[in-house]
């Protein structure tokens, strides 16, 4: 049945324009973090592990010298392995080989050098990485999501003013695209003698943010 004299209702067309903003923002670390182990070997297990565990202890008390806190020194591993050589195509016994590792947190991260220096003078014969990080990353992220938001409304405004049109100055939508990796930086060390000293460059920590955001003209 058909009425007369009533009006359509029309839906008024949203434009909206979709715009991604990036912000980054670079800082110097405030931790280090390193791994320094001891490894021994012998033919009985018993003396690489009486062996391996003074030179642990040595380079222990020389590290809390430093005034590193105890509590930043934690083991990360050890390990007691068999070692075999191959002779004329027959699996000989060699020894056991003792690995003991800790990871050292350091806040004075110019001290990675001197602390390099001291575990290896101590008896330290390997470390394995060096970590540099962040403490407080949320709040570095913040900045940067305050960037791209900002970034992100530039980009829409360079649009609007390009194209001759009117942009509603609030968006209608924001979409936060979260980071799937923590703010650190990985380096791997190998150990050189050097009367100056081992060299750490500690570089920057880039902490970057990204969002999509929709306007309305």
């Amino acid at each position: 049945m058909l009425y007369a004299g009533i009006p359509s209702l029309s839906v008024p067309m949203v434009r909206i324009i979709t715009v991604t903003g990036r912000g980054v923002i670079e800082v110097g670390p405030n931790y280090a973090q390193l791994q320094i182990e001891v490894r021994t070997q012998g033919k009985e297990v018993q003396q690489p592990q009486e062996e391996n565990a003074q030179v642990m202890n040595r380079v222990i008390q020389s590290l809390l010298a430093l005034n590193i806190p105890r509590e930043n020194i934690q083991t990360a591993a050890f390990n007691i392995f068999p070692q075999y050589d191959f002779i004329d195509g027959k699996q000989v016994f060699r020894g056991y080989e003792v690995t003991n590792a800790i990871t050292v947190k350091l806040e004075d991260i110019e001290k990675v050098g001197s602390v390099i220096d001291t575990a290896v003078a101590n008896g330290a014969n390997s470390v394995s990485s060096i970590q540099f990080g962040l403490d407080n990353p949320e709040v570095v992220y913040q900045q940067a999501l305050q960037k791209a938001l900002q970034h992100a409304q530039i980009n829409a405004q360079t649009i609007a003013q390009t194209m001759k049109l009117t942009l509603y100055p609030q968006p209608i939508s924001i979409v936060e695209e979260h980071q799937q990796n923590g703010p650190e930086l990985y380096k791997t060390l190998s150990i050189a003698s050097s009367q100056m000293g081992t060299p750490i460059e500690q570089g920057k920590i880039s902490v970057s943010a990204t969002v999509t955001v929709k306007f309305q003209y």
